[in-house]
């Protein structure tokens, strides 16, 4: 089964400094329905003004993957790390209990746009603190993330495979799925995903999907798109 979620439904902000959608509740927008899908807690699309930052905070016992669509952001944690990440790069935060983080749009010019998860991390498993990764360009799909760190992808500390997919108007692509939950983000472009069972759904600029008990995915792109696929087994 493909459930949508609309862009338009998702929760929005706008501080002036920071313009935000959230799929699922996330600080002053809350639904009790959609506090996540499984161990996917957090899925946001932000705009950080030119020289704007989030100030020192902590996260609770997740991994944060945060995706540069724009711009370029500074990352520092109260430990000593730190790293720049640019736009056509992501970054995976293993987050640690008593540990602050913050987030810096270093450009005095240009807005940072970003998407950014977060993962449920399994305690017992130590990765390094911070990962990067460049993501290809002209590959139709690209492992982003994985529990193993397979084909140089970022490691996570939990049962979860993110799949970055690019396809040009009226490509397709399709990809078998590791268990019976994943979603479907349209970070741009509208697509057509249909199932193994022959569900079937669009989904326009920003809209999201709820994939239940599906095996197979696959997707055709009405204009050119760029997409997430989180594969969540368990």
């Amino acid at each position: 089964m493909i459930t949508t979620r609309s862009a338009s439904a998702c929760g929005q902000a706008d501080f002036g400094w920071l313009q935000a959608r959230y799929s699922f509740s996330f600080g002053h927008y809350f639904d009790p329905k959609l506090m996540g899908y499984a161990s996917l807690r957090v899925l946001n699309q932000e705009v950080l003004a030119p020289g704007a930052a989030f100030q020192p905070r902590t996260y609770p016992q997740v991994d944060v993957l945060n995706i540069v669509l724009q711009g370029e952001a500074e990352y520092r944690d109260s430990e000593g790390n730190h790293i720049i990440v640019r736009e056509g790069e992501a970054l995976l935060l293993s987050a640690q209990p008593g540990v602050s983080y913050s987030e810096i749009n270093p450009n005095k010019d240009r807005p940072l746009t970003r998407m950014q998860l977060w993962l449920a991390a399994c305690p017992e498993r130590e990765n390094p603190r911070m990962q990067k990764i460049v993501l290809s360009e002209g590959k139709t799909a690209q492992l982003l993330a994985s529990p193993d760190g397979t084909d140089g992808s970022l490691q996570l500390r939990q049962q979860v495979w993110i799949h970055q997919v690019e396809l040009a108007p009226g490509e397709q692509h399709s990809m078998r799925l590791n268990g019976p939950r994943a979603y479907l983000q349209s970070i741009h472009g509208s697509l057509e995903a249909i199932s193994g069972t022959e569900y079937q759904e669009k989904l326009g600029c920003g809209d999201g999907a709820f994939l239940q008990e599906e095996q197979l995915l696959r997707l055709t792109a009405k204009t050119a798109t760029q997409a997430l696929v989180i594969d969540i087994p368990v």
